[in-house]
């Protein structure tokens, strides 16, 4: 990695395949990012955080290695950036325990996203769903970052980020510098089906359109997305309208808004031409995520490369750690 760089650390977890949603909120950021040639990138896949949800072990492993898949055929360049899966660095888990014995219960109890979480999986309302902003933590103080790049819906993650490290330096000593938050300009995309809610894979296939997914598919799926009379007010035409200003040219933009300022929008014609658009859009996607998927030996390269790059400095880290709270 190059010297006198900022570092920037941020990841997905391996929940299946991404849809436009992940792409827009996160993938095309983290691309952005790392082509600005301004930062240090870490990029990582998080298997740990994932084994909090409902899902099963089966198939994990291979969707992780899916999400490997998705940033290099998006644009991630492991030459560039630091690209790992969470779990083969040892220190993230090490480090959240010590973390642990630094964090109020309180603190962790007014985390909104653990009680949406819990909301979604009543059945399964785990120790590491409630402690999983500290392992979030964790993954973030390892590195030494910076700037950690997110939407405003993690900021107050980040605060506790910045909150622990505090209540170590207080403790042990001055060490970890408190990262600042790099607000992102995040679309809020939604269900096709239900626009009321967040895309989410969640909610079934009819409600999202992966990344991955054949342009006949994509104009399935429009052709039954919510839209609404014309003229572009509603949550569903809205939403529709803000998927073609990101994947359409801006003449066919220009056109659709006119016609919304008219309140005459033909959300059947602007279906099919958004339909195109993004089967265009994500065509070099299709393809470089096609071959990469048959060649299992260099995603399996590009992991273990990751890992021993990040185990460098993560293990450094943690002896630094280890000495200062005194353990041998």
């Amino acid at each position: 990695m190059s010297k006198g760089k900022p570092a920037i650390l941020t990841g997905m977890q391996p929940s299946g395949e991404l849809h436009v949603g992940n792409f827009l909120g996160a993938l095309k950021n983290f691309v952005e990012l790392q082509n600005s040639g301004t930062y240090d990138c870490y990029f990582f896949v998080a298997d740990l955080h994932a084994l909090t949800g409902d899902s099963k072990s089966a198939g994990l492993a291979d969707k992780t290695r899916g999400v490997v898949m998705d940033y290099v055929a998006a644009g991630l360049d492991p030459d560039k950036s630091t690209i790992f899966v969470q779990s083969q660095v040892t220190g993230h888990t090490e480090l959240a325990w010590i973390f642990n014995t630094l964090t109020p219960m309180g603190e962790l109890e007014r985390m909104t996203q653990f009680k949406d979480k819990a909301g979604r999986q009543q059945k399964n309302i785990n120790v590491g769903l409630f402690d999983y902003p500290v392992l979030q933590a964790s993954d973030i103080l390892l590195y030494h970052p910076k700037l950690i790049p997110v939407g405003q819906d993690q900021v107050q993650h980040v605060e506790l980020t910045r909150s622990i490290a505090r209540w170590f330096n207080k403790k042990y000593g001055e060490y970890f510098t408190e990262p600042q938050v790099l607000l992102t300009n995040v679309p809020k995309v939604m269900s096709l089906i239900d626009p009321t809610k967040k895309m989410s894979k969640s909610l079934g296939s009819a409600h999202y359109i992966g990344i991955n997914e054949e342009p006949a598919m994509i104009l399935k799926k429009l052709k039954k997305a919510v839209s609404d009379s014309g003229d572009g007010q509603s949550a569903g035409g809205t939403n529709l309208l803000l998927l073609l200003e990101e994947f359409a040219h801006p003449a066919a933009v220009e056109y659709f808004f006119k016609q919304k300022k008219d309140k005459k929008i033909k959300f059947g014609e602007l279906k099919e031409q958004l339909a195109d658009a993004m089967g265009v859009y994500f065509e070099e996607f299709r393809e470089k995520r096609k071959a990469l998927s048959q060649d299992k030996k260099y995603i399996d390269q590009v992991v273990r490369g990751g890992a021993a790059r990040a185990q460098k400095v993560a293990g450094k880290t943690m002896e630094e750690v280890r000495e200062r709270v005194g353990l041998l």
